[in-house]
């Protein structure tokens, strides 16, 4: 049932990656996109839109203003990493519901969450805040290879990598300082170099109602083999189980909320990376808004718990549903290329082509050209997502449907000046 009231909704990202939770949210509450952009596919799950550069925040509270004047605006919703601070900022100057504008900085600043976080007890990789390769450099010295450098403020793996020698030290800082993703702030001062932490890394999508961290589902990455001999990390897929034991570990319970609260996050639906090591489990990183990659889609048909009605009821201060009504195991696989490669063709099996699989898409068109990290994030092609009743029989259907994704693709071929240098 929908509420009265219009919620704003700041971004609405790829179509691909993110209609299943516009979709959902527009079961609650009617939504009224603010956007660079005229609608297209976002239109049937609209009341109505507004043309606005969202990352203008005096365009932006103007356009909002000017809809507040005819609809009784109730809260303001975002789910894109770059636009979650405008959205905050608009949020507090309506007096609506949503996240802290400190607390949105809080998490974005990675060098500020690891400082936050360290204060409070919780624990964290040793860490430096380096401006040069001199004080990179001395940094990784002190902490102890391997390292990783991250750029201070970027999300999606953008510029971050395990540096292994003090021989790589040199182009991967490199590479992290030349990272930038459109709206995303930068820092004078924006590498961490920080020390590797083994241990498998999972992250859990949850949300934070009247102060409380409740995990609505953990996502474990799949260990597939990266793309070429890359010491960049990048993402091949994710496996969400109803019944995963995480779900009810009291020590990871306890280090989300502690998180959250230490950073100040309340009301929204987070992101949370984290990495279990001998020492427990410690957190990675915090991103104010749901996960991407489709996680929130996998956890709401491994669960029955919809993410973007749960979004909507928090941005609304209504207590969200949370109870789960199936005990299923849903994954999604990317596929990338091994080298640097124009498109000519990708073809992705249909449903009935593989047992479980419920969805599959070329990600890349013809022309298209694709090119391995540093050079761009992410360089997938295709994917395909399956449901099974475990995680076994769930990798087993990914691999046998990512087996029929076929790629044809030619190498891109060096200019003049890299053959000469090469």
């Amino acid at each position: 049932m929908k509420t009265t009231g219009t919620v704003l909704v700041v971004g609405s990202g790829v179509q691909e990656y993110r209609e299943d939770l516009l979709r959902s949210a527009a079961l609650r509450a009617g939504l009224w996109l603010l956007d660079a952009a005229a609608p297209t596919w976002q239109a049937p799950h609209l009341t109505g839109s507004t043309r606005v550069d969202p990352g203008d925040i005096n365009s932006l509270i103007r356009a909002a203003r000017s809809v507040a004047e005819v609809r009784k605006v109730r809260g303001v919703l975002c789910y894109e990493e770059a636009l979650i601070l405008p959205a905050a900022q608009l949020a507090e100057a309506l007096g609506v519901p949503g996240p802290s504008v400190t607390a949105v900085r809080n998490c974005r600043d990675k060098h500020r969450t690891r400082a936050l976080l360290r204060d409070a007890g919780l624990p964290q990789p040793r860490h430096a805040l380096v401006a040069d390769l001199a004080e990179a450099a001395a940094a990784a010295e002190w902490i102890g290879y391997p390292v990783v450098v991250k750029p201070r403020g970027l999300g999606a793996g953008r510029g971050v990598a395990l540096v292994r020698t003090p021989g790589d030290l040199r182009g991967l800082f490199a590479d992290a300082r030349a990272a930038h993703w459109p709206g995303v702030p930068t820092y004078r001062v924006g590498i961490l170099v920080e020390e590797y932490l083994e241990g498998p890394e999972v992250s859990v999508d949850g949300v934070v109602h009247d102060g409380r961290h409740t995990p609505l589902f953990v996502a474990r990455k799949l260990a597939h083999e990266k793309a070429g001999p890359s010491p960049y990390f990048e993402e091949s897929g994710h496996m969400v189980s109803a019944d995963d034991p995480l779900l009810h570990d009291p020590a990871l319970r306890w280090v989300l909320d502690r998180t959250h609260r230490v950073l100040g996050v309340t009301g929204t639906v987070t992101h949370t990376q984290v990495r279990m090591t001998a020492r427990g489990f410690v957190v990675i990183e915090v991103n104010g808004r749901p996960g991407g990659d489709l996680i929130p889609h996998l956890g709401s048909l491994a669960t029955g718990i919809d993410p973007g009605l749960v979004a909507v009821d928090v941005a609304l201060r209504t207590p969200p549903d949370l109870t789960p009504d199936r005990t299923r195991t849903a994954g999604i696989r990317f596929l990338h290329p091994t080298e640097d490669c124009r498109v000519e063709h990708v073809a992705v099996p249909g449903a009935e082509a593989a047992e479980g699989l419920l969805r599959s898409a070329a990600l890349a068109a013809p022309g298209d050209e694709l090119r391995l990290p540093p050079s761009d994030f992410p360089q997938r092609y295709a994917y395909v997502l399956c449901e099974a009743g475990t995680p076994t029989e769930c990798a087993a259907r990914l691999d046998a449907a990512a087996g029929q994704v076929r790629l044809a693709a030619r190498p891109l071929s060096l200019a003049p000046e890299e053959r000469a240098a090469s």
